[in-house]
């Protein structure tokens, strides 16, 4: 089948796409820089600039992933604009397409939109911090907000018949990219330590799950609706931090208080110092099995 994916060049894209081509499928990516993208991407991955410029090979499949990164830059208005403008943008793209392609009757069937962890807000840290399911209230702040109106773009694609998957994902970890390319770097040095209190959750997923996850959903015709793309056992920073600390071999004795977090990064700290016990429930009800269900496997493996 032809798979059609918005930032495919990005670091779980690139994990997809070798996935999928090695499984004999066809891809396609959408890249504002397409020379680049062909370089990190596997031979004969069909890049373009606009999911628009599809309409001559219509994919089967949609998975879109694109968006700037969230956490580069302090949040300033402009760079507010910027997170969602990019997420926005992309995905309407892609429901342009489907309009465009069910006029043929040459609609996609599925799109697998991505979404984050951020779409819950501050849950709570702790032992006594809830778990948090596809089911739970969110916290508005501006994360959900940038979220909630990804999602709500996305479910334009349902209004041309093409069931509809959002996949809000956690803290993704693999070698050479993600969360951990900026953290292991200090903590090699002895230098790591819990961020503020430390009670803060962290969901997280490895890379190799959430790759899988996006398959599953490809796959499942009768999975629609939000999922939560993490580990079944979320961890605090502080149980994240000793993890790291441990499999480095190295000492975690360095805890950055919370006031200059908030006083580097801005409003941008909320990521750091808060999060949510997400749980990924509808995955675990539906069977999905996890490679790497433990922080401890995971870090296995990266490390």
């Amino acid at each position: 089948m032809r798979v059609l994916i918005t930032g495919g060049s990005g670091f779980v894209g690139q994990r997809l796409c070798r996935r999928l081509v090695d499984a004999g499928h066809r891809v396609q990516v959408v890249s504002r820089s397409p020379a680049q993208a062909a370089k990190v991407l596997p031979e004969g991955a069909d890049v373009r600039v606009s999911a628009l410029d599809f309409v001559d090979a219509p994919p089967g499949v949609l998975v879109n992933l694109a968006g700037e990164p969230i956490a580069d830059k302090r949040w300033s208005d402009t760079q507010k604009e910027r997170l969602i403008d990019s997420r926005i943008n992309a995905t309407r793209e892609l429901v342009m397409l489907c309009e465009q392609l069910s006029q043929t009757a040459k609609a996609p069937r599925v799109l697998v939109s991505g979404s984050a962890m951020g779409f819950y807000g501050d849950q709570g840290g702790g032992e006594d911090a809830p778990m948090v399911t596809e089911q739970t209230a969110p916290h508005d702040e501006f994360a959900h907000r940038l979220c909630k109106r990804w999602e709500q773009a996305a479910a334009g694609v349902k209004d041309f018949g093409v069931r509809l998957a959002i996949l809000r994902t956690g803290l993704v970890l693999d070698e050479g990219g993600g969360m951990l390319k900026k953290l292991l770097p200090p903590f090699k040095l002895g230098l790591g330590g819990r961020l503020g209190k430390g009670d803060q959750y962290m969901p997280w997923i490895h890379r190799e799950d959430l790759v899988e996850m996006i398959l599953w959903l490809i796959e499942k015709e009768h999975l629609s609706g939000p999922f939560n793309g993490s580990a079944p056992e979320p961890v605090t920073n502080r149980e994240f931090t000793e993890a790291i600390g441990r499999h480095l071999k190295r000492p975690t004795p360095f805890p950055v208080p919370a006031m200059v977090l908030e006083t580097a990064f801005g409003e941008m700290s909320r990521l750091l110092l808060t999060g949510a016990r997400m749980v990924p429930q509808r995955f675990e009800e539906e069977g999905f099995s996890f490679r790497y269900p433990t922080l401890d496997k995971a870090l296995d493996d990266i490390l």
